[in-house]
């Protein structure tokens, strides 16, 4: 035995190791294992979408069917005649077909999806086989059959299902080196995309959860490996103060969810005051905030750091002859609808065997009794006489059968009672030949056009069990959530400005600002350095910081103005730069590089602010002007390395600040994004306007209800918005509602006088409805009127509702339109009006945004180098133009 092995002896300490190949019957008994585990329990097969254990479930059930429910511990127990494993493995794949709610009628506590709750135990749950499952998953004429593991009884190969089963319930599973994840999809959608390949259309397929959410399927390639799902929760704002969860991401659970929420309020991320579960038949979860927390950014966080946004990696592996293939649910569908057809064509076909049959039969009948052959054998001794005399008697009358009559016809016909002789009634039996023939003629018309009539069968299907399983799944695009944006700055950090030291452990040294244990930071010193770091308890910059500040990635809006003098002696030089983009934990030089460089002035300006500085030089020689002020709003923004403007080429005594500046940036440009359903500063979408800091977003929805909101890009929308664009506080909101209970129509006028408050403008009757709004200034509408019986329509009228109506309180219940009934109202187009100018101080800009990214021509080559590194820096986006700027004067 030795010899058949090699050896390699390893010494370690003193100890021997030997290590041996493994060969022979281990190698060929984990082959044997892995391909019983791959074919026999994991993995489901192309052809009829089960399992071994579905399957057998299955044909157990067909077994027990009697109409009445059955015990599922009975079911069990008959499965494993089938099944050589224990009954747990047969309940537990039971109980997931049931909760599919597709193929098996249940009774009692089958378990919750949604809140994870287990199954009551089988003796005390019933199933029965639905109507569907009855309908397309059994035929025992089409079924090709083997023993069972025992050899006692017969089992089916792959049961004949006539529907992309597979798609329809989904199917996970883990065997020995390959695993499976087949992602359920919606019942009606399967249908739709079955017969459109039958009619030679192309179609695409996405998944839909029992559990609903929201999912984007972007980046779904069809179900194979290398794809990815993100579902996300549905969370909406219930009140200022508390958020909504109603539906939950596919794979998770409440009580899963919840845990994760909590996880992440332990560690700081979120922050939440209570939460509560009301789930039941549907999700309710039910977050308390505290008081002064952003909802849409709570929203944003719940994504990033819990369970409520999850990512699912599809795996389409089936087995098709006994071997595992990887296929796309696109393929999945074509195979399963191509084998539907085949089916439907086999079943067909048995019928036309089973019909042409009794058309023979019956024709026989019919020539044997109607010319009374059954008196040639009154004289006939023997059984073969018999049959030649039958035979023989049948012979002028056969000419019009299909095929020949063989012993088995003639030995029936003589097995034909005497009663049923004497009360034969040529009529009936010619109308049952005919009504053969019609049923023989369908099915060779629906052979004939096979694809049409699989089309029939599957908009049959749809027709019949389509009716409740409407697509639950939302597909939408997500945008991408920054944590950085959207984490709680659950710490404080310090700094030790004359050590150089930064971190959240500094409790003894200057405090800073609240931050994140994600966030990295930005650092500016005294001889012009500058470092971006992750936070941390403690990090060393350098020596006398003189700024330190959350660093916000590509935040374009931020502007530093510094003066600085270029080595020991040279001259003091100004510059204007932002910092969008930088490689961690690398010094900069911001100064001409020269040693000695030392900053005069430096300032942070979260607007890009120019202020004005005076600047003193000292009394050397013959200097004629000592003093005089430097406006930064007259220097161009450059790049970080640039090496700036001259100021001037004598010693500086000292800069100090004369006037704070205001911003020299154009008002910030925002787009709407439908898809998302989010706000942008990246030109996606819709341009809603330029807005400064104290710019509002006007928002009105279907339901009645506006509010005005700050328009920060984390901010979430209700689908059923209807106006969305930047609110002019002085322009009067018109609108046409009915009221559901003085049953009339009604006209307003209103503007809105409390900023961020959401106001409900029509009454709060569950049949009020908001017909028209519009935001023009002079709005015109046209009413259309019901036309009543014995009368002639009313001709439309046209209203200026600037005249029919003042501006009044967005309280009030606004006048009549008409008493009339109506049949519609349509906005038409608003009369013309001079708008109003504002001017705002911001509008005398000097730079504008774009000459950010623009660079200097003495812009150095590592600078270059610095922007096609590596980039592991974050952001915070500020839409807040009233922050002032942080000022360094030495």
């Amino acid at each position: 035995m030795a010899e058949e092995h090699d050896e390699l002896l390893n010494e370690d300490n003193g100890n021997q190791e030997t290590i041996k190949k493994v060969t022979g019957m281990y190698k060929d008994w984990f082959l044997d294992y892995a391909s019983y585990v791959i074919l026999e329990r994991a993995v489901p097969a192309i052809e009829d979408g089960f399992k071994p254990v579905q399957r057998r479930i299955m044909h157990s059930m067909k077994d027990l069917d009697d109409g009445r429910y059955n015990k599922v511990a009975n079911i069990v127990g008959h499965t494993m005649q089938y099944h050589p494993h224990g009954d747990a493995s047969i309940a537990d794949a039971m109980v997931q077909i049931g909760q599919k709610d597709l193929l098996i009628d249940t009774q009692g506590n089958w378990g919750n999806i949604l809140t994870g709750d287990r199954a009551a135990a089988s003796r005390y749950i019933e199933a029965r086989l639905s109507k569907f499952a009855l309908d397309v998953v059994y035929n025992p004429k089409i079924t090709e059959w083997q023993a069972s593991y025992d050899g006692r009884r017969k089992e089916p190969i792959n049961l004949p299902v006539m529907f992309p089963l597979l798609l329809a319930q989904g199917g996970e599973g883990i065997a020995v080196g390959l695993s499976t994840k087949i992602l359920p999809h919606n019942f009606i959608e399967l249908i739709d995309a079955s017969v459109k390949h039958l009619k030679g259309k192309r179609f695409t397929i996405l998944p839909d959860f029992p559990t609903a959410g929201i999912a984007d399927f972007s980046n779904y390639n069809d179900g194979l490996r290398g794809g990815k799902v993100r579902v996300r929760a549905k969370i909406s704002q219930r009140d200022k103060n508390s958020l909504v969860i109603t539906e939950i991401p596919f794979s998770t659970t409440t009580s899963s969810l919840i845990d994760s929420i909590l996880k992440a309020n332990d560690k700081g991320k979120i922050k939440i005051k209570k939460i509560e579960d009301n789930t039941a038949s549907e999700v309710e979860i039910i977050i308390h905030l505290p008081s002064g927390l952003s909802p849409d950014k709570t929203i944003d966080a719940l994504y990033a750091f819990t369970n409520c946004e999850i990512s699912i990696s599809p795996l389409g592996c089936v087995i098709e002859d006994n071997k595992p293939f990887f296929v796309g649910v696109s393929e999945m569908l074509r195979r399963s609808t191509d084998n539907t057809v085949q089916l439907l064509k086999s079943e067909l076909e048995i019928k036309l065997g089973e019909f042409e049959e009794q058309w023979h039969f019956a024709s026989l009948e019919r020539i044997f009794i109607e010319n009374r052959i059954y008196r040639d054998i009154e004289e006939e001794e023997t059984w073969d006489g018999v049959i030649n005399a039958i035979d023989k008697g049948l012979l002028p009358h056969i000419k019009h059968l299909k095929r020949k009559i063989t012993v088995e016809d003639i030995t029936r016909l003589t097995e034909i009672r005497i009663k049923r002789i004497s009360k034969f009634d040529i009529d009936k039996a010619q109308q049952k030949i005919d009504a053969l023939e019609d049923q023989i003629a369908e099915v060779k018309h629906h052979l004939a056009n096979l694809i049409d009539y699989a089309i029939a069968y599957f908009e049959r299907l749809k027709k019949e069990y389509g009716e409740g399983k409407e697509r639950k799944t939302e597909i939408r695009i997500f945008d991408e959530v920054d944590a950085t944006k959207v984490v709680i700055r659950n710490t404080k950090l310090y700094v030790n400005r004359e050590e150089g030291f930064v971190g959240t452990s500094l409790k003894r040294d200057e405090y800073v600002c609240d931050c994140s244990d994600i966030d990295d930071i930005i650092c500016f010193t005294k001889e012009g350095k500058m470092m971006v770091t992750k936070v941390d308890s403690k990090t060393f910059i350098g020596k006398n910081i003189i700024h330190v500040a959350v660093f916000k990635k590509k935040d374009k809006r931020t502007i530093y103005n510094m003066i600085y003098r270029d080595g020991k002696g040279g001259p003091s030089y100004v510059k204007r730069f932002a910092v969008t983009s930088m490689t961690r934990d690398r010094e900069y030089d911001l100064t001409n590089g020269n040693k000695g460089s030392v900053l005069w002035y430096f300032s942070a300006n979260p607007n890009g602010e120019a202020e004005v500085v005076s600047i003193s030089l000292r009394q050397v020689g013959s200097i004629k002007k000592l003093k005089w002020d430097l406006d930064f709003a007259d220097v161009l923004i450059k790049g970080r390395a640039s090496k700036g403007n001259t100021v001037t080429k004598y010693a500086i005594k000292r800069v100090e600040l004369k006037e704070k500046g205001v911003s020299t940036l154009k008002p910030r440009r925002i787009w709407f994004d439908d898809t998302v359903q989010r706000l942008n500063v990246d030109e996606r979408g819709e341009l809603i306007g330029e807005f400064r800091g104290e710019d509002r977003l006007l928002i009105i929805n279907q339901s009645g209800v506006v509010k005005t909101i700050i328009p920060e890009l984390t901010a979430h929308f209700d689908y059923d918005m209807i106006i969305l664009e930047k609110w002019v506080p002085k322009k009067p909101i018109s609108a046409i509602y009915y009221d559901g209970e003085k049953e009339r129509y009604y006209v307003k006028r209103f503007l809105i006088d409390q900023e961020g408050k959401e106001e409900k403008f029509i009454s709060d009757h569950a049949d009020s409805q908001l017909e028209i709004v519009s935001t023009d200034w002079r709005p015109m509408v046209e009413v259309e009127f019901t036309k009543e019986r014995g009368k002639d329509r009313k001709e439309n009228m046209q209203v200026n509702l600037e005249e029919f109506i003042s501006v009044k309180g967005i309280n009030a219940l606004g006048n009549q339109l008409t008493r009339e009934k109506i049949n519609q109202v349509n906005l038409l187009e608003p009369l013309p009006f001079e708008i109003p100018e504002e001017v705002h101080a911001d509008d005398l800009e000097v730079v504008d945004e774009e000459t950010l990214d623009s660079s200097s021509q003495e812009k150095s080559k590592e600078d270059t180098k610095e922007k096609s590194g590596e980039d592991n820096s974050s952001n915070d986006d500020d839409l807040d133009a009233n922050d002032q700027g942080q000022v360094t004067l030495f």
